[in-house]
Formats: structure tokens, C-alpha cells, sequence
């Protein structure tokens, strides 16, 4: 799964990953958690054009009666996402990509607990996961939130959890983001990263509440 993760790169580094002007500043986060506002890429529903937006983590039905659905939609199955009612229709119109530096994983320790981990691309760029987003407009105010795709770990990430989000290549960018993308060739990019382009590593458990939010919650311990 996906519960946690960080964007802490230059304004600059992720326009140019996009080709696209992210307006207004990009301040450094270190531990973004579900329910907050997250930075997004999709295709705009009024123009059609490429958009940076921001997203409410976890996501709600066009269909639920009350927005509280959201805080167990933070992930949706890659592989039963096309066909279930609650992501069948985002996955077929509205996909979208979160860009990160990194995400966390807890693994089980013997005698209880668990330990956080880092996991990043090895040359420390940042990286897109693969999303949906839905808009929801029962309640006073609508309502845009989004979910992150999971699909089977690599080698890397299996030791840690059986569950890792989908990354997007950048020359699959495009394809991920169009509507009239072909179904099978979106199929093809619902997989496991390569590991040996990542890197895993244990951190503090200072990130397992989201109220941190500072430069060593990214630090090896």
C-alpha cells in the first residue's frame, strides 16, 4: 500500500519533468499523510490541457452519501480498479499522476512493532504514482479528491510489504494522462517498478505521526 510519502524537490525540477509551469511556490514536505491536500497532474476537465492541482487524499464516490468514504480510499488495486464500481469510472476518465521524491513503508519487526522505511529512486529524482480522482458534489461544497494505485512489490520492496504504489515512467506520462488511451496499454504500465532503480532504507519512527514534518524524517537511521 501507500499510506505516506514525501515531496521535497526544486519548483524547477518537477516543471521540467512535466513540461508544464507549476504556479505558486513549492514548499517541502517531508510526511504527507491521507486527508491533506496533495500535489497533483491530470488533464483539466474544462480544457483538456495539463494542470497542476491540488487534491484531497483519499477518495470519494460521485455516488456516497457523505464524504467520510474517503479516509478508506486512500489506495485502489490496480488490478480491480477498471471494474469496481467505486474507481471503475475514474479509472476510465479521470486518471491522474502524484509526483514524489519518496514514499514510507513499515515493516514487522519480531516481538511486535514496526519499522518505517524510505523508499526513493536511486539518483534522488523525483517520480510519479500512478492516481485516480473523483468529484463529489453532495455536500454544501464539492469536493476533488484522488487515490494512488498499488500493484504487487518488487524484490526490494516484498521484504517490506506485499503491496508497493504504481510508478510511472516519464515517457509513459502522457499515455497514463489521455482519456482515449488504449485499455491494454494502460494495463501494461500497472506493474512493479524495476527494483534496482530504487533504494529502501530504515528511518525514524518520528514519522508515523503526521504532525512531523522536517528534513530528518528523511534521514537513515
Amino acid at each position: 500500500m501507500c499510506g505516506r510519502f514525501a515531496l521535497v524537490t526544486e519548483k524547477k525540477i518537477l516543471e521540467m519533468l512535466y513540461g508544464l509551469e507549476l504556479r505558486g511556490d513549492l514548499q517541502p514536505r517531508y510526511n504527507i499523510a491521507p486527508s491533506q491536500a496533495i500535489l497533483t497532474l491530470r488533464q483539466s476537465p474544462q480544457h483538456g490541457n495539463k494542470e497542476f492541482i491540488y487534491l484531497k487524499w483519499g477518495l470519494v464516490p460521485f455516488w456516497a452519501k457523505d464524504s467520510s468514504i474517503g479516509s478508506r480510499m486512500i489506495n485502489a488495486r490496480s488490478e480491480t480498479a477498471p471494474a469496481k464500481p467505486s474507481f471503475r469510472d475514474a479509472f476510465k476518465k479521470r486518471r491522474l499522476l502524484i509526483p514524489v521524491s519518496g514514499f514510507f513503508e513499515w515493516k514487522k519487526e519480531e516481538g511486535g512493532g514496526k519499522q518505517p522505511y524510505y523508499i526513493s529512486r536511486k539518483d534522488r529524482q523525483p517520480f510519479s504514482l500512478a492516481g485516480l480522482w473523483e468529484r463529489w458534489e453532495k455536500g454544501e461544497n464539492p469536493l476533488q479528491t484522488s487515490t494512488i494505485l498499488t500493484t504487487e512489490s518488487n524484490s526490494l520492496l516484498a521484504p517490506l510489504h506485499n503491496r508497493m504504489p504504481v510508478i510511472i515512467s516519464s515517457q509513459d506520462i502522457e499515455c497514463w494522462l489521455d482519456p482515449q488511451s488504449d485499455p491494454a496499454a494502460l494495463s501494461g504500465l500497472l506493474k512493479p517498478y524495476p527494483a534496482e532503480e530504487l533504494t529502501a532504507y530504515p528511518v525514524s519512527h518520528e514519522v508515523n505521526k503526521p504532525v512531523n514534518n522536517n528534513p530528518g524524517l528523511l534521514k537513515p537511521v
